[in-house]
């Protein structure tokens, strides 16, 4: 399915990006008051990152995924799962049936939708009274590595942004009046990866891509030397989950 970002190239360096804190997933979870067997449909699932643990938590998933190479790998890292089901489409346009889920997720991606679309599409899956959540992982720019790493960027990419998914998504949810009182989650991990781990990553980061253009790759390839000047073989890189849930009106 053709969309504004084809995330193809980047389809395999995503399965080295950060799961999400668990704590914050068991938060969205027991606020819409999912159980197992309950129908979540996870939208902009990318390679599984939210359906996995969705799945852990015996919940029955249907995952949306516009991209081809994306879906395919998501669909690798669930199979043999039944409560796993892959599906194409947008957050705009799920194709998935009206009023059928209690939870709608966007791990990761509601950033790259028209938001105020992608609202009206949710409420139109959601069962009354279902509820809406998206998450991001943030990198801790005050650790010190982070902020060398940021700073390495802005010095190649002078104007970069780190965009609307390091907004309060709040104002957009609450704008729309399809949704009650949005509720922020956040908490605390560090994934300690290694190096070519997480500059694996590092080549799957859209934001960056999409500004550094032709000098993506130059950029990431300058994240390695630094870190390999500093002779690190394994990173602990710590991020914040932070989430936005609310439930729709009815």
């Amino acid at each position: 399915m053709k969309v504004e970002w084809d995330y193809t190239h980047l389809a395999q360096a995503y399965l080295k990006r950060p799961d999400y804190a668990p704590e914050v997933i068991d938060a969205i979870v027991a606020l819409a008051g999912a159980r197992p067997g309950t129908r979540v449909c996870d939208v902009g699932a990318g390679v599984a990152h939210m359906t996995l643990p969705l799945l852990a938590r015996g919940l029955t998933v249907d995952a949306v995924e516009p991209n081809d190479a994306m879906r395919a790998l998501g669909t690798q890292r669930t199979a043999g799962n039944p409560a796993a089901t892959w599906h194409e489409g947008t957050g705009e346009a799920t194709g998935m049936p009206a009023s059928t889920y209690a939870l709608v997720t966007f791990g990761s991606s509601f950033n790259v939708c028209d938001r105020a679309a992608a609202l009206k599409e949710t409420v139109r899956i959601l069962v009354p009274g279902g509820w809406f959540a998206c998450l991001w992982n943030h990198r801790d720019l005050d650790d010190p590595l982070q902020a060398e790493v940021e700073a390495l960027i802005r010095n190649r990419v002078p104007d970069y942004a780190l965009g609307t998914r390091r907004e309060d998504q709040t104002a957009v949810i609450e704008a729309s009046g399809l949704f009650g009182p949005a509720e922020a989650v956040e908490g605390r991990i560090v994934h300690t990866v290694p190096a070519e781990d997480w500059i694996e990553a590092w080549r799957s980061h859209a934001t960056l891509a999409r500004q550094a253009g032709d000098g993506h790759l130059a950029v990431v390839a300058a994240i390695e030397d630094l870190l390999a000047a500093r002779g690190l073989d394994t990173i602990p890189v710590p991020y914040t989950t932070r989430a936005w849930i609310a439930q729709r009106r009815d």
